[in-house]
């Protein structure tokens, strides 16, 4: 595998953009492509790429009513894991991840939104935030997967071979973090969480949380290294 090609990210709305992640590839000289899913579908071959990164989303694995991408998504990564391809998954990536590893996905107790430290159990590959949680749904640990950190609704970060898998969202920004609120706003009231104060949270958090989520994603790069030698 030649990490010199270009990767894969998929994105699934124009809402949930790259981010930190899109920044870091550049500063790191990283190629990547991005396919817009909920418009192209999904690509046919996960062996064409060095890696993947499955971004967040709206919708949920196994959920009634999720668009026929989802299952295509599965599917094209579990094929991805049988050929060894590193997959970064990330919130609905995560989720899917575990899904395609032959885990479930399921309503979370409790649902978890805002900025929450975890218990990593890996601090070198996953801080402990705080990170910016924003799921009403829950991944189980597949398996065969090594569990690195937890929040109070369960697995919060996963290791699979070179691949990885959060429930939170390392790649956002304060600006996403907006445009969330915004959009979830009366699920927010309903939880009795202020947009407004997640908003300042992000902006508050913004520093930490970028150098955060550098670390995290140059770990997970250093170990597709490994693999590859």
């Amino acid at each position: 595998m030649s990490l010199a090609r270009p990767g894969l990210i998929l994105q699934h709305g124009d809402d949930g953009p790259a981010g930190h992640l899109g920044d870091w590839l550049v500063e790191r000289g990283i190629p990547a492509s991005t396919c817009k899913v909920w418009e192209a579908g999904v690509p046919t071959a996960p062996g064409a790429f060095p890696w993947i990164c499955s971004l967040g989303s709206e919708y949920t694995p196994g959920r009634q009513g999720s668009p026929a991408w989802v299952d295509a998504e599965i599917d094209f990564l579990r094929r991805g894991l049988a050929s060894e391809v590193p997959i970064l998954g990330l919130c609905f990536g995560g989720q899917t991840l575990a899904a395609a590893a032959g885990a479930s996905v399921h309503p979370a107790e409790p649902e978890e939104v805002g900025w929450m430290r975890i218990e990593t159990f890996d601090p070198g590959r996953i801080p402990a935030g705080p990170w910016l949680h924003f799921h009403y749904d829950q991944l189980e640990l597949p398996d065969a997967a090594t569990e690195l950190a937890r929040s109070p609704a369960g697995t919060a970060a996963f290791s699979l071979g070179a691949s990885l898998g959060v429930q939170f969202h390392p790649e956002v920004t304060g600006e996403i973090v907006s445009r969330w609120a915004e959009l979830d706003g009366d699920t927010l009231k309903r939880l009795g969480i202020s947009a407004e104060d997640l908003a300042r949270e992000a902006e508050r958090s913004s520093e930490g949380a970028r150098r955060d989520a550098w670390q995290l994603f140059d770990a997970w790069w250093a170990g597709l290294g490994a693999a590859t030698r």
